[in-house]
């Protein structure tokens, strides 16, 4: 037997050894591989032969590393260069780093609270996966009408997919989102069910829907499971475009020309200062108040989702938005 001290270990074969060194979990498992053949060096092991001592090899075994390995590839989340804040109005808001995922701001931002029409940016991601065919056309139908907003569609308007979306995402009409819902064939009912299923596969635990438009107080959420699946729909060409459009112009197939202009105040502020604005959703009733989130990106290249939910007026959303997107890229720093 091999001594070490006064402990005696087998010496029959190297699998001991590498048992023993993986019991130590992640850690002992790669020591178990390292130590592979069994090495020896002369030093001054002893072998108990009978009575007799006799030098021989003893193992050699590697060194436990000082610490576990770390992901150097895992992204870091922006340092904060000051000690200054900023002071949201609004009831509750929050700014996620696009690259790690991680909250650079929040107010209140795990509180449920109804979202308005920023629902409609599920209903789009939902809809791309039931997609009809952008050529595809749906038939406006007195059922379909709901109050809210600007109305531009009307019962008997005959209107291509592609249409619905845009009307849907640039200028929030809740009669084109519902038609939009209903021409991938399913109930309102069944698509609302899709879009509860397509939260709860993104693990958003506090977000849920009553329906595609908004109007519904109970579809609810949070500011930061809010920029969750704005961001997923906001990196989307096909949405975050649309969201992008000042204006859109199209026609019905009865040959009524439609002009439907966005809701979105911030896309006549950016491009500023280096920072754009990739995409963005309004929202408003009552009970929500003023509501906006938005995906922006400096000049080197950094993204972030910006949400602000109940703010006090229809101006106030943008200006809070635009001062606290400002004040993200000017009091943090990027490795």
């Amino acid at each position: 037997m091999i001594l070490f001290g006064s402990n005696p270990v087998g010496f029959g074969s190297a699998r001991l050894v590498r048992g023993a060194v993986a019991g130590f979990g992640p850690v002992g498992s790669r020591m178990a591989a390292a130590v592979g053949p069994l090495k020896t060096k002369f030093l001054s092991a002893k072998i108990a032969l009978g009575e007799k001592e006799e030098d021989l090899a003893r193992l050699e075994l590697p060194a436990l590393p000082n610490k576990l390995p770390t992901n150097e590839n895992k992204p870091s989340s922006p340092q904060k260069l000051t000690l200054a804040g900023f002071e949201l109005p609004a009831q509750s808001g929050a700014v996620i780093d696009e690259r790690s995922g991680r909250a650079i701001f929040e107010k209140d931002a795990d509180r449920r609270m109804p979202i308005a029409s920023i629902t409609k940016l599920m209903t789009a991601l939902v809809f791309l996966e039931h997609n009809p065919g952008w050529d595809a056309t749906y038939k406006i139908r007195p059922e379909d009408k709901r109050e809210g907003g600007r109305i531009y569609l009307f019962p008997g308007d005959t209107v291509r997919v592609r249409d619905l979306f845009h009307s849907s995402l640039v200028a929030s009409d809740n009669i084109a989102t519902l038609a939009l819902a209903e021409s991938t064939g399913m109930t309102e009912a069944q698509f609302v069910e899709k879009m509860n299923e397509k939260s709860k596969a993104m693990g958003l635990v506090n977000t849920s829907f009553k329906d595609p438009i908004g109007l519904n107080d109970d579809n609810v959420s949070t500011a930061k499971e809010i920029a969750i699946f704005a961001g997923q729909a906001l990196s989307d060409p096909d949405i975050s475009g649309a969201t992008l459009m000042k204006k859109y112009g199209f026609q019905t197939l009865e040959g009524r020309k439609k002009t439907v202009y966005s809701t979105d105040d911030l896309l006549d502020i950016f491009p500023q200062n280096g920072v754009m604005i990739l995409g963005g959703k309004t929202g408003y009733t009552d009970p929500a108040g003023y509501c906006f989130v938005g995906k922006f990106i400096d000049h080197s290249g950094h993204a972030i989702i910006s949400v602000v939910l109940k703010s006090s007026t229809y101006k106030s959303r943008f200006e809070e938005t635009h001062g606290l997107v400002n004040w993200i890229f000017n009091n943090f720093q990027w490795q």
